[in-house]
């Protein structure tokens, strides 16, 4: 019990960090078209990602392969529930990643028009279907005593479904143009301040309409109602989504991004606690619900893995932190002209 507890929420905290680093990525992805109006701006935006994009991904080969390895029922449910949609997360993501290599292989408007769109649609579209796909977890999927799913690609697209979708996409914007803030300078990123500011208010009314649509639409209040102590969580999470405007306001960029990440960590485990224990419940019957207790591995697993994930994740940390310190320098058109440069 108590080992199958500790891997449920380190599930949570890993699908929580994947969404806090990798966030800003698909934020700037989906900005991309509206901010970059020159090929130098684009170029930045690219380049202010480019060092970290991949290794903040390992994040998510990461949360995908504790969901194997410790809760192997749910990840067979998973992937044949909700096939489509990973199916489409992950096309849009190697999509994504090709487009950074490919649009500079060419000198020709045409051929970077062509990668600029495909960068577009591998950001919003993965920032748009995991918001979908959580916000489904939340709610309830349609899978019956064996797990077999009762429904379609539409079945998902609910209104509380792209609810979550909203709300994941306007995270993630707002964090990109965080991001954004810190590492430009100039023209861009006055453009990109503005852009933050205008998205803030955005942002906090669709999170006020996602809190109260859960209350009706899922069952996540009910642990906050036993245990009220949990609510703590919720208002940390506000807390940090307002210090976005007031840091932004005093424009201490980083600050705010800080702030940011704390607001998606936070929005992450309102969802991730509220579940608990359940890992995906079935909207058919409460009987048929994949918990952390019938669906892991075995405790012996469960131990070994443990052990690993106290050696190792450390030392991922410690990676990002001294990747992240190394490129924490704003990028400038000079930067373009290396070699490594996008």
């Amino acid at each position: 019990m108590v080992l199958q507890t500790i891997w449920f929420f380190l599930w949570g905290l890993l699908w929580a960090l994947f969404f806090m680093t990798d966030g800003f990525d698909f934020g700037i992805g989906t900005l991309y078209p509206f901010l970059g109006k020159t090929d130098q701006d684009k170029r930045i935006m690219i380049n202010s990602l480019g060092p970290l994009w991949d290794g903040n991904e390992v994040w998510l080969i990461t949360a995908g392969g504790v969901t194997f390895a410790a809760f192997p029922t749910v990840y067979a449910v998973m992937f044949s529930s909700m096939y489509s949609a990973l199916m489409l997360i992950l096309f849009a993501l190697i999509l994504r990643g090709v487009s950074f290599e490919f649009r500079g292989k060419v000198d020709d408007p045409r051929w970077r028009k062509i990668w600029d769109t495909c960068i577009f649609i591998g950001s919003f579209a993965p920032a748009l279907l995991f918001g979908v796909a959580f916000a489904n977890i939340f709610k309830g999927i349609p899978i019956d005593h064996n797990g077999v799913y009762h429904g379609t690609l539409f079945t998902l697209l609910n209104p509380y479904g792209l609810l979550g979708g909203v709300l994941f996409v306007m995270l993630f914007l707002v964090h990109g143009a965080l991001w954004l803030a810190i590492k430009t300078e100039g023209d861009l990123h006055e453009r990109t301040v503005s852009v933050a500011n205008k998205l803030w208010p955005v942002l906090l009314g669709v999170v006020v309409i996602f809190l109260i649509a859960s209350r009706f639409s899922t069952h996540l209040y009910d642990n906050y109602l036993a245990h009220p102590a949990l609510f703590l969580i919720i208002l940390i999470t506000v807390f940090a989504l307002l210090s976005i405007k007031f840091f932004l306001t005093k424009r201490a960029f980083f600050k705010a991004w800080f702030a940011s990440a704390l607001t998606i960590v936070g929005s992450t485990f309102f969802g991730i606690v509220g579940l608990y224990p359940n890992l995906f419940p079935s909207s058919l019957n409460p009987r048929y619900s994949l918990t952390a207790q019938n669906a892991s591995s075995s405790p012996l697993t469960l131990k070994i893995m443990l052990i690993v994930v106290i050696i190792f994740i450390p030392i991922v940390i410690g990676y990002q932190i001294w990747t992240y310190n190394l490129f924490k320098g704003k990028v400038t058109k000079d930067d373009l002209s290396y070699d490594e440069a996008y």
